[in-house]
């Protein structure tokens, strides 16, 4: 006899059941790990897993309990938990509670955003938050502006590349020695020049350097300027150099703003961002300084009209006929053509909390970066690199004897024994530790603790 198959997610019952299973191998997971990070380092990790998962395809099958407690304890417990106060390597943040739980619904409901038919409320939610979140970059929209639902910065750039190539034909793109690797890859992928790089020697754009370059360049051009910078959270001079693009023919201004654009949000930082608007695109990323689950990316355009080129005709999908008559062409707001509706937690979150409330979020951690820029400042054996702009800060040991190998092996004994996740970034030509601060409900004494840290490996 045929066993009877699995139950489907739309099966709420069979889902609610699974769903406390993996609950509680979460809760386990993480009381094994008891850390920001497990201990042991790759080695350690890989075969910890190796020997849990056995053999990835049994013959047969042990069941959906089983799987699930075993499998999601032992990734919670070989994880780098970004909820965790001392996991502050990266731009990985811990998401809202309220937005894993709609990114469970999308998962159970599985929409296809490459056809009304597959997704028929979800591709009107979609057309609605995109052009809420575009307003929210180009508040005087003219034209109107509009945003498009990307996996992050990486493709939001690629993305805004793709379009100036569509408006111009090639196209030379100009960014700051501090931008995102991305560009280089997007400018590979496209076939277009490799970008030419503009000084910036105090971690922001030149703008008198980019003055210069302007002035030898023929044709069309695109600069990229960055809001926060991935290695110390700076915002490049945005007025200054949409001044030098405005007074350059043929030259346009992107602004990567996957790090710092959700300070929009903040009444008290937004001012950081002015200029943003005078940008014919903006790449921003709410599974950062937003708390979404990734994947949460955003390219906004101050002209829907670009979006144009990307539109295409696959006759299952989006045939003229059904065009014509009134079903909406999902195909061109995405270079993919299966992709989930990562739109809804985003309408979850900004319904929930609103403007003020992830205001007050991103407030919260700009206010912990200062806070740590304090410790830091006040540690007899640390050096600050500078006060933080975004919640970004840098710091390492001082005194003589400390050199860059130095700090780098701190940083990997923390990692090693799981006891605090820190980055590494280069700036004034020497090796800095680095703390991403995206987790509002650090405290005091957890930031306190982290600089304990360091300074008890120092003297190691």
């Amino acid at each position: 006899m045929r066993a009877e198959p699995p139950p489907l997610a739309a099966d709420t019952t069979a889902l609610s059941r699974l769903l406390g299973t993996t609950l509680d191998a979460l809760r386990h997971g993480a009381t094994d790990r008891d850390g920001p990070l497990p201990a042991g380092g790759p080695d350690t990790v890989t075969r910890h897993l190796r020997q849990t998962l056995g053999d990835p395809l049994p013959d047969t099958g042990t069941g959906p309990d089983e799987a699930l407690t075993t499998l999601v304890r032992a990734l919670a417990a070989g994880a780098a938990d970004p909820a965790h106060p001392l996991c502050a390597a990266h731009l990985h943040t811990p998401p809202l509670a309220l937005a894993a739980a709609a990114d469970l619904a999308a998962s159970a409901l599985n929409p296809s955003m490459d056809s009304w038919d597959q997704a028929p409320a979800a591709s009107a939610l979609e057309a609605l938050v995109t052009a809420t979140l575009a307003a929210e970059v180009y508040p005087h929209p003219t034209p109107r502006p509009d945003a498009l639902v990307t996996t992050g910065g990486t493709e939001s750039n690629q993305l805004a590349l793709l379009l100036a190539r569509e408006r111009h034909g090639t196209v030379h793109t100009v960014v700051g020695a501090n931008a995102h690797h991305s560009f280089r890859r997007a400018a590979w992928l496209l076939g277009l020049p490799e970008p030419l790089v503009v000084p910036a020697p105090r971690g922001t754009i030149d703008p008198a350097a980019l003055h210069d370059l302007l002035a030898t360049l023929t044709g069309p051009v695109l600069v990229a300027a960055t809001a926060g910078t991935t290695d110390e959270g700076l915002i490049d001079p945005l007025p200054d150099i949409a001044d030098r693009c405005d007074a350059t023919d043929a030259v346009e201004l992107h602004v990567d703003a996957a790090y710092g654009g959700p300070l929009l949000f903040s009444r008290t930082h937004r001012g950081l961002l002015d200029g943003l608007a005078r940008a014919r695109t903006v790449t921003l990323d709410l599974h950062k300084l937003g708390w979404q689950p990734a994947a949460a990316g955003l390219l906004a355009v101050r002209d829907a009209h670009d979006l144009t080129a990307l539109g295409h005709t696959a006759a299952y999908l989006n045939a003229d006929d059904d065009t014509e008559a009134g079903l909406p062409d999902l195909l061109g707001r995405s270079l993919r053509t299966t992709r989930r509706p990562d739109v809804l937690k985003t309408a979850v979150t900004l319904r929930a909390l609103g403007r003020t409330g992830l205001g007050a979020l991103v407030d919260a951690c700009m206010d912990r970066a200062q806070h740590l820029a304090d410790l830091v400042e006040k540690a007899p054996g640390l050096d600050l690199r500078a006060r933080p702009t975004l919640t970004t800060v840098l710091f390492r040991p001082g005194g003589p004897g400390v050199t860059d190998a130095t700090v780098a092996a701190i940083r990997r004994t923390l990692l090693t024994e799981g006891r605090a996740v820190l980055g590494r970034a280069e700036a004034d030509g020497r090796l800095w530790l680095k703390a991403t601060l995206l987790n509002p409900h650090a405290t005091p004494g957890d930031l306190a603790q982290l600089i304990t840290l360091v300074e008890g490996d120092t003297h190691r």
